[in-house]
């Protein structure tokens, strides 16, 4: 099973060389708002904190980081969106949110933001509880062909990446239900706690769910991965 990988998380920010030169004034002279586009607990939180941290020095000003989950990650985008273009808010910006201007969820275009950088590229994949009844991706396949629509998969919003994957399965033969957790730290618990079957997560956490009981392998043809060809026969 090859793994494809998806750019996962990009820091954006509003306007951020017009105001300052507008002003003349040194550049950043006070707090840089970091806007976390999704609820704590989760990569994009645990991302814009380690940067906002190493950053501080660099630039001389604190970039404190505040979380505004909701619609897939554009709520916390409407908040820039809707303040001055001075430079002074940056915002995480990921795929799932991304995915949504295609979809037709999103009100903005990708010209309305300037964009910084991109920080990380890793792979997503399918989880289930490593004591769950699926040992394999050809257990986990089989089952949702069998039973159309009962599967739920635990994933970040409609319109997003996991929430594609799970349509494109779906198309092949495997329908399974998005159910959306714009919190992080609901989506694993709702995992765990048996709310939903299948939890739609990046390979940089993955590692971290291996502590915590969830079935887990990269590049190996049994693992449930939503990364790849879907057959359940594998490449």
């Amino acid at each position: 099973m090859r793994p494809i990988a998806f750019p996962v998380l990009v820091i954006l920010a509003l306007g951020l060389l017009a105001a300052p030169a507008a002003a003349q004034e040194k550049y950043p002279s006070r707090p840089i708002d970091f806007v976390v586009t999704w609820g704590p607990g989760g990569g994009a939180d645990a991302m814009a904190r380690q940067l906002g941290s190493l950053s501080q020095p660099l630039l001389g000003v604190p970039l404190p980081a505040s979380n505004v989950p909701g619609a897939s990650g554009n709520t916390g985008l409407a908040q820039i969106l809707s303040g001055k273009a001075d430079g002074y808010t940056l915002a995480t910006y990921i795929q799932d949110t991304l995915m949504t201007l295609p979809m037709g969820l999103a009100r903005y275009k990708v010209d309305d933001l300037e964009w910084i950088t991109r920080t990380q590229v890793a792979d997503s994949f399918l989880f289930v509880r490593a004591d769950g009844p699926f040992k394999t991706i050809q257990e986990l396949f089989k089952h949702a062909e069998a039973n159309p629509g009962k599967l739920r998969v635990g994933a970040t919003g409609f319109g997003t990446v996991d929430d594609v994957t799970v349509r494109f399965l779906g198309h092949r033969g495997y329908k399974m239900i998005t159910v959306p957790y714009p919190k992080p730290g609901e989506r694993y618990a709702a995992a765990l706690g048996g709310h939903t079957e299948v939890l739609y997560v990046m390979e940089f956490l993955g590692i971290i769910l291996i502590w915590i009981g969830y079935r887990y392998s990269v590049g190996r043809p049994g693992v449930p991965a939503s990364t790849g060809d879907p057959s359940p026969a594998g490449p």
